[in-house]
């Protein structure tokens, strides 16, 4: 006890004036921040309780250990006492009110400590978690039991299954790498489903919002699925516009996961996707109207995330991959990129994948990957048109699809073959 005395009585050599100031200055700010968010949701702990908390926790770290947890008891006490009084009140629990006033002690402790960048990370996070109290509330009151499975799903592929696969090649022919593939699939059914979950959220604000989340889960599905909804909707007009974007959405997609797993192949396929998503964004705008009741445009895409369908995309991305492993050994360098436009007929995702994949191990250069996911991507829009075409009989507005996604494909393959030429 006479040591933290003596330290006190020392002055600047145990405190220094500025040091301590802007502890205490920072731990009133979280104080304060956090304090804020909880009066403004009128609760009984606000700004005052929780800027003393917060100095409390400063004050008794910069003591010592032993001070300061009496000063963590004292506020869990405190905490504690807060709700029996609710109790007996017969009035609600204040848990998360009491959970942060904990909290806040504790971040305050940590500045006390120096700990200046992790407290005031934490505290801006606390604060967004509370604020968001309504939204969460309504999130979880329409979250389906498919979702949920979802993502234990997710769970269990990316921490149970993935440490339990080989990681070393299990053929002889050096084609298949279980731990590595998995991965991939791993971290594509995530993006997947993560895309899923915004289209849940913010699918009914709009066609072009709608189409462009819907293009991120599956674009094939969404296209096709617009193409029959919009003129049972009265928005035959709004057609060409949201099947074009969710090609844009794709080709974002796919720009993104060349980047995840062949960084390098990046700067061989932005630009003839950037160039792709202008067009299409083009032919877009020419029909772009105020939407019109975008409650009825909701769509019902399955959760990407589902143990049928990640086997399904495991076992296509492999097939892909050795497919295009074998095709540049017995093809040469013509025989990935024919793989690529066959498999982007299927899944555009998993062949872009595949081509980072072949990429990683030295399989195909970085400009063979880049072409590869251009060429997918432009296979993936073409085998849209068909589908498409099923649901719409209008032939202006066909005609208009089928212009757009010709011209997109033409300034793809254009500017890939004069990035060849300038390459050489």
């Amino acid at each position: 006890m006479n040591g933290w005395l003596d330290q006190l009585h020392g002055g600047s050599t145990a405190f220094p004036p500025v040091v301590t100031a802007i502890k205490l200055a920072v731990a009133l700010a979280i104080g304060l921040l956090i304090g804020f968010e909880r009066q403004w949701s009128h609760k009984d702990f606000g700004v005052r309780t929780f800027s003393l908390t917060a100095l409390l926790g400063a004050l008794t770290a910069l003591i010592s250990t032993p001070v300061m947890l009496m000063g963590m008891l004292a506020t869990v006490l405190l905490a504690v006492l807060l709700n029996v009084r609710d109790i007996v009140a017969s009035r609600s629990v204040e848990g998360t009110t009491s959970v942060a006033l904990v909290v806040t002690f504790v971040l305050g402790a940590l500045i006390g400590n120096g700990h200046m960048f992790t407290s005031v990370a934490c505290a801006i996070v606390a604060t967004w978690l509370l604020s968001l109290k309504p939204q969460f509330k309504q999130f979880a009151g329409g979250v389906r039991a498919e979702e949920i499975r979802s993502a234990v799903l997710l769970g269990l592929f990316g921490f149970v299954i993935w440490p339990l696969l080989p990681d070393r090649y299990v053929d002889p022919w050096r084609l298949l790498e279980p731990r590595e593939a998995w991965v991939t699939v791993v971290v594509v059914a995530g993006i997947g489903f993560a895309n899923y979950v915004l289209l849940r959220v913010y699918g009914k604000r709009g066609i072009a919002l709608t189409a462009i989340l819907g293009g991120l889960v599956n674009s094939t599905a969404a296209a096709a699925e617009l193409a029959a909804i919009l003129p049972a909707a009265g928005l035959l007009s709004q057609t060409v516009p949201a099947v074009l974007l969710t090609s844009v959405a794709m080709f974002l997609r796919n720009a993104v996961l060349l980047g995840l797993f062949g960084r390098s192949a990046v700067r061989f396929a932005v630009l003839p996707l950037l160039a792709m998503m202008v067009v299409a964004t083009y032919f877009a705008s020419r029909h772009r109207q105020v939407d019109a009741n975008p409650k009825e445009l909701e769509l019902h895409l399955a959760s990407p995330v589902s143990l049928k369908r990640v086997i399904s995309f495991g076992f296509l991305f492999i097939a892909i991959q050795i497919a295009g492993t074998l095709a540049v050994r017995w093809l040469g360098n013509s025989g990935v990129l024919l793989v690529s436009v066959i498999g982007g007929t299927v899944s555009s995702a998993s062949t872009t994948a595949a081509a980072a994949n072949l990429l990683t191990h030295g399989n195909v250069s970085a400009q063979q990957a880049g072409i590869a996911t251009v060429l997918t991507s432009i296979a993936s829009t073409t085998m849209n048109l068909p589908i498409v075409k099923r649901q719409i009989k209008v032939q202006g507005v066909m005609r208009e699809i089928v212009l757009a996604t010709t011209l997109q494909g033409i300034v793809g393959i254009t500017i890939l073959f004069c990035e060849r030429w300038f390459m050489h």
